[in-house]
């Protein structure tokens, strides 16, 4: 089997499917030569013409420029450049309609003509031979050349491509009716294209160019055969007469038998092809250096006189040509730029010629009639029959219209070339080309937003990748390694850290040290109060004081002092029990010694009253105050019936005894209210604690205390009450002692005594508000006891058999009074309780002094009882 070459130089046409053999209409434009029109007086030139982007303007309005003089320079890939069409002055610069079938405004340049025509400075090259190939594509490009025949590709992009190029194909078939600017240009500058196709293949190096021209023009193959008669590798093909042979894809297929892959380009398999105006052009630039400015148009239709092609400059108006061929429009006349197959209908005649125009058709309405309406599909297949890209045409229609975009590109829509063949034999006339255009510009704008989206989206990623690099860049800022030292720099920074780090083992040694230290003299402290504590806690009082709470520790100090004035009375007891003192004027010296006690309380009372009035603020000494009289009134009441205990052979004596008592019992409460009324403010009124007194004297139970007082503030006074209650029975109880009936009266005062004693500490207290102390206030109650019966035997021990005389009662009060000083209290409160202990002590003896007042009084009330008695 031959090779392609081989085939190609034997001049084999290869078939193409599909395809229509629609009239021609060709000869009507055919038969006359192309025609220069005359120069117009305004052109409308857009600055884009070709399918890529616009150049930059280079005038502004007012410019006066020259023919072929650059208009805009091409800045990016795909740019062309615009060149003024004539000599002539910017008269505006605005955006006016485009020839496109919407008539969508464009940015274009009005050039108002001066009629010379005056050329710009041209840079012709002798022999392009001499160029190389860069040379002649910057030529190209600078003269704004694209593709003539149609879509209107940059021709500079098309001359450099990535492959190698092995066959250069140039359109000459201009298959579609109406249309012959192609024939004519190749019937009259036949030299010219061939010139211009091998400028190209000087750039491409194509292995052969072949020249495709249908069987319906004969003028143009043989002229084209004559031109290319000199040079071999220059083939000219003739083609049957069909359309669409004239596409790219179509043609390269019937010259080449190749078909171009969906989605590529012919240069993708070694194949370029240009129309023969574009190389007409080519060869204009690189030999002449003149820019693309014109171009052969065919202007036809029944409606012109005088149908043909011309000449025409670019950014001549539709309507100047129109005008200068003799048209006659009729009712409702179309204006056709291109054919009738691939042309559109425009809106104006108004728009300029351009680049890519190479007709415009004025037909009548016998000649081109009117589409009808739109007819149901009938499902013949003739559109797929008549399809050159082996589509199926009515699928295609379907799903344009319910817009399933994805199924249209799987069905190949753009391998549509839109050459309207599907339409043209389409039965129920619908126009399936336009479905195409729509569908595919809907598919350009979704994939030109989803690809605008993905730029956004990569920009939002490539921003946040410098951000974090920034940010971690700025965090590792201060990480950076230290710069290189000398080897004598390093030595000594290691001998300082070696320094340091003994330092620091020495610190932590010593730390160790102190911290150990510390630990053992917190433990001797410790084993040194626990062993004072064994040692405090052995004694019978300690045992005592530590049933005592920390808050109740002045009240544990009231109950000492009463406890060392008791002991002291005990120990002085049985030298005052030895003297005899005769029964006889009992009453007297009784008075005289009460006076005498009083006087000197009354002296010691004068320089202790600053020292109570110091305190006045203090509670618990007024409490203190108001217990001493109560035990003073005790005291007062209970020595009449001593007295009447000392005669119990009369029942006068029990009269008086009784008599007495009520005095002096009344002479207390009188005192009391006294004493009240002299009283600070704030301390509690001497009259509710005598009352209570006088009641807790008679009870003398917590039971009692507890009604009594209602405040909670109050039960540190219930105690010390108690306290001196007991005090003052036990007194009463010594002194009874002495007496000759005193067996039973002994037996009762000690039993008073352990329970006034029970009562007067802390822990019983504790035992009215706290069911959970119980067990330390019997241990205190116990011990009190123990005391009591003790002091009470050696009082029985010491007594003799005969009564005790008031005599020795008077001194045991007389001493009593001369120990309560402050002086021997101090034995046993600490010197932090002085001051108040002194206080205490001196209301006690201001209270005696009171008492002794009263029963000086009622002395003379008792003789003369006596002496009624006896009468």
């Amino acid at each position: 089997m031959d090779s392609l070459l081989t085939q190609i130089d034997n001049g084999t046409i290869w078939p193409i499917p599909g395809g229509i053999h629609p009239v021609g209409h060709k000869e009507q434009s055919s038969q006359t030569p192309i025609e220069r029109l005359a120069l117009p007086n305004e052109f409308v030139i857009p600055l884009k013409q070709h399918i890529g982007t616009q150049g930059t303007l280079l005038v502004n309005i007012g410019d006066r420029v020259l023919k072929g003089q650059a208009l805009t320079e091409p800045k990016g890939h795909w740019a062309l450049p615009v060149h003024a069409p004539t000599s002539g002055i910017i008269s505006n610069i605005a955006s006016l309609p485009s020839a496109h079938p919407s008539a969508l405004p464009e940015l274009s340049i009005v050039l108002t003509a001066d009629n010379n025509d005056t050329w710009c400075e041209l840079t012709p090259c002798d022999n392009y031979l001499e160029l190389c190939a860069s040379e002649i594509i910057n030529k190209i490009r600078s003269a704004g050349i694209s593709g003539m025949g149609g879509a209107g590709f940059a021709t500079y992009v098309k001359a450099q491509p990535l492959q190698k190029i092995d066959y250069l194909i140039v359109n000459g078939v201009e298959c579609e009716p109406y249309i012959t600017s192609d024939d004519r240009l190749m019937q009259e500058h036949a030299t010219t294209i061939i010139e211009g196709s091998l400028i190209l293949a000087h750039v491409l190096k194509p292995e052969r160019i072949l020249i495709g021209i249908e069987d319906n023009k004969p003028e143009a193959i043989a002229a084209m055969q004559a031109a290319a008669k000199p040079y071999p590798h220059i083939l000219i093909r003739v083609v049957p007469t069909k359309y669409p042979s004239g596409g790219e894809k179509q043609l390269i297929q019937l010259l080449t038998g190749q078909e171009v892959p969906n989605g590529k380009i012919p240069a993708d398999i070694g194949i370029v092809v240009q129309n023969v105006a574009t190389l007409f052009a080519i060869e204009q630039a690189v030999v002449h250096g003149k820019p693309l400015i014109e171009r052969v148009v065919t202007i036809t239709g029944h409606t012109i006189k005088s149908p043909g092609n011309a000449w025409v400059l670019l950014g001549t108006q539709v309507r100047e040509l129109l005008l200068q061929r003799g048209f006659e429009p009729e009712a409702e006349q179309r204006v056709i730029m291109g054919g009738p197959m691939m042309g559109f209908t425009l809106p104006t005649v108004r728009v300029p010629v351009i680049k890519t125009t190479n007709c415009i058709l004025a037909p009548s309405q016998v000649e081109q009639p009117f589409a009808g309406d739109e007819k149901a599909c009938i499902r013949c297949s003739a559109c797929a029959d008549a399809c050159p890209a082996s589509l199926l045409p009515q699928q295609l229609q379907w799903f344009a219209k319910s817009q399933e975009f994805d199924k249209l590109e799987q069905h190949n829509l753009f391998d549509c070339i839109e050459c309207g063949a599907c339409a043209f034999v389409c039965p129920s006339e619908i126009p399936l080309v336009q479905y195409y255009r729509v569908a595919k510009v809907q598919i350009k704008e979704q994939k030109a937003e989803k690809a605008k989206a993905e730029r956004a989206k990569e920009r939002f990623e490539i921003r946040n990748r410098r951000l974090e690099k920034e940010l971690a860049e700025r965090q590792n800022r201060g990480k950076r390694p230290a710069a290189k030292v000398s080897e004598q720099a390093a030595d000594t920074i290691q001998a300082a850290l070696a320094r340091t780090q003994n330092t620091a083992s020495t610190s932590d040694d010593s730390t160790q040290d102190m911290a150990a230290i510390r630990a053992q003299r917190k433990e001797a402290a410790r084993l040194y109060k626990e062993q004072k504590a064994a040692e405090h806690q052995d004694t019978p009082s300690n045992i005592e004081s530590s049933a005592i709470p920390a808050e109740d520790k002045k009240s544990a100090v009231a109950a000492a002092i009463a406890r060392a004035k008791a002991k002291k009375l005990a120990a002085e007891q049985p030298s005052d029990e030895a003297e005899p003192t005769p029964d006889t004027g009992n009453k007297d010296k009784k008075a005289a010694v009460a006076r005498a006690k009083a006087k000197k309380l009354e002296a010691e009372l004068l320089s202790d009253d600053e020292i109570a009035d110091s305190a006045a603020n203090d509670k618990k000494a007024a409490v203190a105050a108001t217990i001493a009289r109560a035990k003073a009134k005790k005291l007062a009441a209970e020595q009449p019936n001593n007295e009447a205990e000392a005669l119990p052979d009369t029942s006068a004596n029990d009269k008086k005894a009784a008599v007495a008592a009520a005095i002096a019992r009344a002479k207390a409460k009188k005192l009391a209210v006294q004493a009240q009324d002299n009283a600070p403010a704030s301390t509690t009124t001497d009259t509710e604690v005598n009352d209570n007194s006088t009641r807790l004297s008679d009870t003398a139970t917590p039971q009692n205390e507890q009604t009594v007082l209602s405040d909670a503030d109050d039960k540190k006074a219930k105690v010390a009450a108690a306290i001196a209650r007991a005090k003052a029975k036990k007194l009463a109880a010594q002194a009874q002692d002495n007496a000759p009936a005193s067996t039973t009266t002994d037996t009762e005062v000690s039993d008073n005594s352990t329970r006034s004693s029970d009562t007067a500490t802390p822990q019983n207290e504790q035992t009215v508000l706290s069911d959970a102390d119980d067990k330390k206030a019997k241990v205190a109650a116990a011990i009190a006891r123990a005391k009591a019966k003790k002091l009470a035997a050696q009082a029985q021990d010491n007594a003799p058999a005969s009564t005790t005389t008031d005599t020795e009662v008077s001194d045991n009060s007389t001493r009593l009074s001369d120990t309560a000083t402050p002086q021997n209290e101090q034995t046993v409160l600490s010197d932090a309780d002085d001051k108040k202990a002194k206080v205490a002590a001196a209301i006690a003896r201001a209270k005696a002094k009171k008492l002794a007042a009263a029963q000086q009084a009622a002395s003379p009330n008792h003789s003369t009882t006596e002496d009624d008695t006896q009468s």
